[in-house]
């Protein structure tokens, strides 16, 4: 494990402080919960994430996220295409933000994004290209992901685990892109399927989802996280920003997260992202959001965010991209 250095135990402090209680549970899971080997002090962490997981619960964050719910306990939007307050959406920001495990209240959420995803509406989209299958291979996966860490998954989890094994490409991708050429998965269709899978995996010691994530980090490590494998051009200047929420985009920060839940981030395919992640740390430890995907306040109506992620500026700290940027590096174990 990589030595904190002054600067990262510096701004651990601050995160400590946060008004944001998924802050400090990040902290206390993240990155207190790795330097501690002590029966007694881990029981002690154990109340403080539940103390804290419920704090997250009852924050006015959640209160936001969840105020478009009717009398049902849904939302009464397109849940994926109401970007980003949709049903599907916010079910992904509460597992985010370390929302309490198990809550029955968000199952008419999770019937609303399951149930599109196994309706002919859904179903239509999906094809082949090339004789490869297409498949909208994020939507899956972040439905797989989430309702899996909510603790909220059903029987349907596993036909989507296993629609996901069965439309990975050759290079252990996806690809949801019907004029695609057929050589080469899309990084914003492959991230959150191995991230699902991974978790998938964890949970369940389903070897099928784990030899599928393995395909899908290969895929990401052979690219060096950002490159084209065969000109080691960058694929996209958006790659090396650092934003929060990512929803269904990639950059570097996101690719690396995913990676050290998988347990790939010290293969030597991630060395160059880390380098350049750590670049990004600012004088006083913090990591930057250097653009974000979502509009917010009363006149916002596409890309509508129910609340605010932190300032966006390459100068200042975000809370948010700081924490999950501390996570990655202290993943990294010293050769």
């Amino acid at each position: 494990m990589r030595l904190a250095s002054p600067e990262d135990a510096a701004v651990t402090q601050r995160l400590l402080k946060s008004a944001e209680p998924s802050i400090q549970l990040h902290v206390v899971t993240d990155l207190l919960g790795r330097l501690v080997d002590n029966r007694e002090v881990r029981r002690l962490q154990e109340q403080e994430v539940r103390r804290l997981r419920e704090q997250v619960r009852t924050s006015s964050r959640v209160a936001r996220l969840l105020s478009e719910r009717d009398d049902t306990g849904r939302i009464p939007h397109d849940p994926y295409r109401a970007k980003w307050y949709g049903a599907h959406w916010v079910l992904v920001a509460l597992a985010e933000l370390g929302y309490p495990v198990g809550d029955e209240s968000l199952v008419p959420l999770r019937d609303q994004i399951l149930g599109w995803l196994f309706s002919s509406d859904y179903e239509r989209y999906m094809g082949r290209v090339h004789g490869l299958p297409t498949l909208h291979a994020s939507i899956d996966g972040n439905a797989v992901w989430s309702t899996l860490s909510l603790g909220i998954a059903d029987e349907r989890t596993e036909p989507l685990v296993q629609r996901l094994i069965d439309t990975q490409w050759p290079d252990g991708g996806w690809n949801c892109d019907r004029r695609a050429s057929g050589r080469s998965s899309s990084f914003t269709e492959s991230l959150i399927p191995l991230r699902a899978l991974a978790l998938h995996a964890r949970l369940t010691g389903d070897e099928r989802s784990l030899l599928a994530a393995e395909r899908a980090s290969e895929f990401f490590l052979a690219h060096r996280l950002f490159r084209r494998r065969h000109s080691g051009r960058v694929i996209a200047p958006a790659f090396l920003q650092l934003h929060y929420p990512c929803y269904w985009h990639y950059d570097i920060l996101y690719g690396l997260e995913v990676l050290a839940e998988a347990g790939r981030v010290n293969d030597p395919g991630c060395d160059e992202a880390l380098e350049l992640l750590r670049g990004k740390a600012l004088p006083d430890g913090g990591f930057p959001a250097e653009h974000r995907y979502y509009r917010s306040g009363p006149n916002a109506t596409g890309q509508r965010s129910l609340v605010e992620w932190g300032p966006t500026s390459s100068r200042r700290m975000n809370e948010w991209v700081t924490v999950r940027a501390l996570k990655v590096l202290q993943s990294r174990t010293d050769p």
